[in-house]
């Protein structure tokens, strides 16, 4: 057992979980998030729950956080300049050709980072094959390279066209701009991605150069204050394909961790459907400010090789999480056409709700939940307890607008938070050709319990598995973060027996790549390789998983053909008669760290025989009495209707579901009456 402390930064809460080796145990703490200065809430959150003896013994610190996503979304990043091949000017506009809403009349692209002056192209070109076609023209990188440090710009991205297959005019180029005395970021194609495709590539690339500052700046500040603590272990974060890198590794590649933030709670996920031998589960992770929606099946998390923010691709590993701007903070207004919405607007953690007492006077989905008593008592996490008062104001003054009362106003603000969140539940299953009917509901984080049976009933589910440190079950996950690399190169070629030895060729470059970029046990790692396969005269390709021996393949081509066929017809339902072809080999490393068990939390005092209060079934369209419980007080089955309490969370249980405590204390809800 290593002890180890995790911490998660959310829109309105900072989340924390520690590992106590000495103990065994589990503990949780929640401190609100500080937005203009992310890395205080993070040590105020050790401060205020992490005894300094345990700082001081802690192995491990992994960190979940936005602060890149959240630098692309509010284009607070850097100020960057593009050098690209003659010809590819405006690929970031240009993109594929096509809508990312097809039918939406009002669509409107995406602002590119880089504006067109700061778009500048140089002659030379490398063919796909590598081979050197027209020698890279130094004058002209001369002049776009005096160009943008004129223009000021704080970093630089290059990316020439089939850099992966040939980085030695990407290189040259990063010596003329050091030559002419630049100082700031450079971020070169193919040490970003070692793929196809221009745009994607390129849009990588930028995304990279944008958020590099802003990142290294942060993770510096907060390795600064941690060590100032005490602590003199290793600082992890976690990637966006699941996993966790150092703060040194993070630094070199930013847009690794752009989707930090939601992968903590997947994680965990992983583990406990692992534990509880559940096979198909889908996660709903709500917060103050967003809904975050994963599948695990058979254990494991779907994982993405490219994902996309703000229409904007990056091609790095990228599991597969669908977010949407709805949590515990989204405002409710009145649009235009009279009617009531929901959302994405929060209130965030400043003022936030107005039941919170903080100045906030907008209706949110929390004082929807507290006027109907879905919270229970109102005293929650971080010394907050609720102002029921402020949030009927904030609930009349959009019923007002919509003729409605308070609890008519609020009821409705659940069920359209609840209906936008199943919707996102809906694009990773129904629109999979998977049934939710069939899976179990895993509800976490700040507000995730309280929405749990309100899910379960948009989507016909049957059973929600609430875990045990549900408030905090994303920093629980981060504890689980291995450390994890990956790198992948295209290589087109005939997937016939011939091939293997380039194959293995290619295999061997990458892990080579991957042990010289690692700064940390690289003699212990894991490695595993995937084949991205399609048949020839396609665009899009499968990939398959191969076993490693010795740092080569451990199957045969044609047992990997018949996998690919086999994948293909599980997929599609059909296959082709055609050859199959290789597109790209990938490598992965990982570091396993060692195991830790989900342990106990810090429960409040048990408070015995439950108590009644009036709250609002959705069941039955009314108020009804509810029993208030301590999640550690339920003794054996509990029948709903319920609010059951405890340090970070609420659960709400409605009627028709009953509660019981499992065998790892995760509360398991299960409907009455099956659908």
């Amino acid at each position: 057992m290593v002890t180890r402390i995790g911490v998660d930064i959310g829109g309105t809460f900072t989340d924390l979980v520690y590992f106590d080796e000495a103990t065994g145990q589990t503990l949780e703490g929640k401190v609100p998030t500080v937005p203009s200065a992310p890395e205080e809430g993070v040590i105020n959150a050790i401060r205020q729950h992490v005894p300094a003896e345990i700082i001081a013994s802690a192995q491990f610190f992994l960190h979940g956080t936005t602060v890149g996503l959240n630098a692309l979304l509010e284009r607070s990043g850097a100020k960057i300049g593009l050098i690209t091949t003659q010809g590819f000017r405006d690929v970031l506009e240009i993109r594929r050709g096509d809508r990312a809403e097809m039918y939406n009349l009002f669509w409107k692209q995406t602002v590119p980072l880089v504006p067109r002056r700061h778009r500048l192209e140089v002659g030379g070109r490398i063919m796909a094959s590598g081979a050197e076609w027209a020698p890279l023209d130094r004058g002209s990188v001369e002049a776009a390279g005096r160009a943008l440090i004129e223009a000021g710009v704080d970093a630089i991205a290059v990316s020439l066209i089939n850099a992966y297959a040939n980085p030695a005019h990407e290189l040259e180029v990063e010596r003329i701009l050091r030559d002419l005395g630049f100082t700031g970021g450079v971020s070169l194609s193919h040490r970003i991605s070692g793929e196809y495709r221009e745009y994607e590539r390129t849009s990588t690339t930028c995304i990279d150069a944008f958020v590099r500052g802003r990142m290294s700046n942060y993770l510096r500040r907060l390795d600064a204050k941690l060590r100032e603590l005490g602590f003199t272990g290793t600082s992890l974060i976690t990637r966006s394909g699941a996993g966790s890198m150092t703060f040194t590794e993070a630094e070199e590649r930013p847009f690794e961790t752009i989707m930090s933030g939601p992968v903590g709670g997947v994680q965990g996920a992983v583990e406990l459907s692992k534990a509880l031998e559940l096979s198909a589960v889908v996660t709903a992770d709500v917060g103050g400010t967003s809904f975050d929606t994963a599948l695990v099946l058979d254990g494991a998390p779907q994982i993405l090789f490219e994902g996309e923010i703000d229409n904007m691709p990056i091609q790095s590993p990228w599991v597969d999480v669908r977010s949407i701007g709805s949590g515990g903070g989204s405002v409710a207004y009145v649009d235009a056409g009279g009617l009531m919405r929901v959302g994405p607007r929060s209130a965030g953690a400043v003022p936030g709700p107005a039941c919170y007492g903080k100045g906030g006077t907008e209706p949110a989905m929390t004082d929807a939940a507290a006027y109907l008593g879905m919270l229970g008592p109102g005293d929650l996490a971080s010394g907050i307890t609720l102002d029921i008062g402020n949030a009927e104001a904030a609930l009349k003054s959009v019923g007002d607008g919509i003729g409605t009362s308070p609890e008519e106003t609020a009821a409705g603000i659940m069920r359209i938070s609840s209906a936008a969140m199943a919707m996102a539940m809906r694009e990773i299953s129904v629109d999979q050709g998977l049934d939710p009917r069939e899976m179990t509901l895993l509800p976490f984080g700040g507000a995730g319990p309280l929405m749990g049976t309100l899910l379960a009933d948009e989507l016909k589910m049957n059973k929600v598995v609430v875990p045990p440190l549900a408030g905090n079950f994303s920093a629980w996950g981060l504890l689980g973060a291995d450390m994890v690399q990956s790198a992948a190169l295209t290589r087109i070629l005939d997937l016939v027996p011939g091939c293997i030895d380039e194959i293995d060729g290619t295999l061997g470059g990458l892990f080579d790549t991957l042990e010289a970029r690692s700064d940390h046990h690289a003699d212990a790692a894991e490695k595993s390789a995937r084949l991205d396969l399609r048949y020839k005269g396609q665009e899009h390709w499968l990939s398959i998983d191969v076993p490693i021996e010795g740092g080569k393949l451990g199957k045969p081509i044609e047992v990997i053909r018949d996998e690919f066929v086999a994948e293909y017809a599980r997929t599609f339902g059909a296959t082709m008669n055609e050859n199959v072809e290789l597109v790209s080999v990938r490598a992965a490393t990982a570091v396993r760290l060692p195991e830790r068990a989900m342990g106990t939390s810090r429960a409040t005092a048990g408070e015995g025989a439950a108590r009644e209060l009036l709250v609002y079934s959705f069941t039955h369209g009314e108020r009804r009495p509810f029993a208030v419980i301590a999640r550690a007080d339920i003794d054996g089955s509990l029948p709903g209707p319920a609010i059951v309490t405890e340090e970070t969370t609420t659960t709400f249980v409605d009627a028709g579901w009953t509660i019981h405590i499992g065998g790892m204390g995760e509360m398991i809800l299960n409907r009455e009456v099956q659908q």
